[in-house]
Order: C-alpha cells, then structure tokens, then sequence
C-alpha cells in the first residue's frame, strides 16, 4: 500500500509542477501589458521600464517562474495583484472559504437527492419513474447554468421575493446559487448511481439475499448500495475542483464574492498574478482530490491497487 501510495504522489506532483509551467507561460504569451494596464495609458515610456523593473517583468521567463514557484512554495507568495496592489493571497484568502461554503454545500445536497434516486432507478429500470427522472435530470442538465441561474433569480428573487438577489450575507444568499449548481450535477451522479447499482443487482450474492427472505430496502441498502460505493466515492472526491471551477461564473452572476468572481474579474483586468493563482489551485484541488480517489480506491478495491503495485499488497 505504501508504494501505491508513493506512485501516486510522485505521480500528483509532477503533474503539478507540469501544469504550473504551462499556466505561467500561456498567460504571459497573451495580449496586454499588466503594467501598462497598471500605470494607465498616459504613462511615459520609461516610467513603464521601471515598472517593470521594479515588479521583475524584465527578466527571463524561467527565471521569473522559478522565483515565483519558490515564493508559493515557502511563503505562500504568489505575487502582488496589479490593480489592487495587494498580496495576491491576501484576496484568496478572503474568497476561497466562500467558495467552499457553495462547493460543499452543493456536493452534500447533490448527494443526499442524487444517490437515493439512481438506487431507485436501478431497483425500477425502464419504469415511468426511471424514465422520467433521468430524462428530467438529463434535460436540466443541459441547460448552461448561467441560464439556469438568471432564470432562478428571475423567478424567485425577482418575481415571489423569496431569496435576495445577490450578495453573501446570510444563508438565504445561499441558496439560488447552490441549487442551480445542485440541478447542474445531479445527472451525472443519478446516471452513475444507477449504472453500479444495476451491476449490483446481477450479481449471485443479491439473488441469495433475496431468497433468504431479506425485504428490499434491507437489500438495496446494505449490499447493493454499500458495493456500489466504491466508484460511487471516487466520483464524489472528483466533483469538488469540477465544482469551484463549474462556480466561476455562477458567482460572477449572483455578486459573490467567491474565488470565481475574482478570477473572472482578474481576466477581464489582466491581473496575470490572480489568475496564475487561481487556477493553480483549481489545478491543486483537482489533483489532490485525484489522489486521494485513487488512494481511497485502493483501499476499497485491493485489485486496483495490486495491478499497479505488482503485488504490493
């Protein structure tokens, strides 16, 4: 298990290391000039030079990665923000707990609803209620969720008043955003939910519970749902980075003040440092949460883990 667990790691961090680069190097190859946006357009030619002397811009582009690589990893520094002129994790700081509040939220709903539903809908295949809730599922799931969340704003905010139209005061801001990021995702979770459980169900074991005279619920929770749990998890673990990025523009729309809304506001300014940060750390939850999928799967599932060992048991 340790080398399993070694492997991945190694693994993770390279990936980590690889993506970093590449984020550090496309956004210094696109258009504008964060001092230029900084100082402002009437600015003279050389008082731009210093500038750019003074943030380090004019060096070599590796030069300026690894010194940024090296602030991140020991002193958490990843730069000044241009057009606040603050400590780029100062900002983060004060956005990510708001966006995990809507992740976290989000993913404990969307599994509470989603799970009971695809156990149903494996128990009753090709029923009207298997029909009608993946398809329904299906069908919210390919609304985009900008749409989805101006029509929740316009119809529950706007029209009955029941929730406020933006901002992040109270629990009630909460919830429009967080719904249509649960309607967003529950097709997925259904769909998959049901796959498993509908294995499950052929296999010899649930055929002998049934004759030993085990009623259904007592069957569908303690061996169909508790062996379908295994992919069941991993898909869980991978949804919370899907969720902090699906949110970027769900935060934008509803004025919370969450990671999304300041990378989207850092785009449009060209705030390089912001969004460099931003999705390095998406990156880092994402594999993060990767990691830790393939370790809990591992654990679960010995031959996984046994097929990439080689027998490390």
């Amino acid at each position: 298990m340790r080398n399993y667990i070694l492997k991945r790691l190694g693994v993770g961090v390279l990936l980590l290391f690889c993506v970093s680069f590449l984020v550090f190097s496309m956004l210094y190859l696109m258009p504008g000039d964060p001092v230029t946006l900084m100082a402002g357009p009437l600015v003279k030619l050389e008082n731009l030079e210093g500038l750019r002397h003074e943030y380090g811009l004019d060096r070599p582009l590796l030069e300026q990665y690894v010194d940024w690589v090296t602030g991140i990893l020991t002193e958490a520094d990843f730069g000044i923000s241009y057009k606040y002129r603050i400590d780029v994790w100062t900002l983060i700081k004060r956005a990510m707990p708001i966006s995990l509040k809507l992740t976290v939220a989000t993913l404990i709903i969307s599994t509470i609803v989603a799970i009971p539903l695809g156990l149903l809908c494996a128990y009753k295949k090709d029923s009207i209620f298997d029909r009608v809730t993946v398809n329904t599922t299906l069908i919210l799931t390919a609304i985009p969720s900008f749409w989805m969340a101006v029509v929740m704003m316009l119809v529950f905010a706007i029209q009955l008043k029941w929730f406020p139209l933006s901002g992040y005061e109270s629990w009630k801001n909460y919830v429009l955003p967080v719904a249509t990021g649960v309607i967003g995702g529950l097709a997925s979770t259904i769909r998959l939910t049901k796959s498993e459980a509908l294995d499950v169900l052929r296999e010899k074991y649930v055929t002998t519970a049934y004759a030993k005279g085990l009623d259904n619920k007592t069957v569908l929770t303690r061996h169909v749902l508790r062996n379908s749990l295994i992919v069941i998890t991993v898909n869980l673990f991978m949804s919370l980075p899907w969720l902090i990025s699906g949110y970027i523009i769900i935060e934008k729309i509803f004025g919370i003040p969450g990671m999304g809304n300041l990378m989207i506001t850092a785009i449009i300014q060209q705030d390089f440092n912001i969004v460099q940060a931003c999705i390095l750390i998406i990156t880092m939850l994402t594999i993060v949460c990767n990691i830790l999928s393939d370790i809990v799967l591992g654990i679960l599932d010995p031959r996984i883990r046994i097929s990439v060992t080689g027998g490390d048991k």
